[in-house]
């Protein structure tokens, strides 16, 4: 698995959806014919995705957020949307020169 270009913006897929189940006091990450079970780190990296931030910044606010080592976050982050993106429940878009620059 190669790493993700951290100036990317990861986006949930069309389709897919994280919504806190109040009958099951937990959060699911919906998307077409499944429905996820996202462990308490995913969560709050699937928060962060909202097809604004980059992946730079979600390490950043993750790092902060949580006193961990930035290194550690980033690879954490990494993995983990690198493999939502191989089963098709995270889009990734590039950031532009004028998207930069705005």
């Amino acid at each position: 698995m190669t790493a993700l270009v951290t100036s990317a913006i990861p986006r949930l897929a069309r389709g897919v959806r994280l919504r806190h189940d109040e009958a099951r006091g937990q959060w699911v990450l919906l998307a077409p014919e499944r429905v996820l079970n996202p462990d308490p780190v995913a969560v709050e990296i699937l928060k962060k995705v909202d097809g604004v931030r980059s992946i730079d910044i979600i390490i950043d606010e993750l790092a902060s957020a949580f006193t961990v080592d930035r290194e550690r976050v980033a690879t954490d982050v990494d993995a983990f949307l690198a493999g939502l993106k191989e089963k098709g429940i995270v889009t990734l878009a590039a950031v532009t020169v004028g998207d930069a620059a705005s």
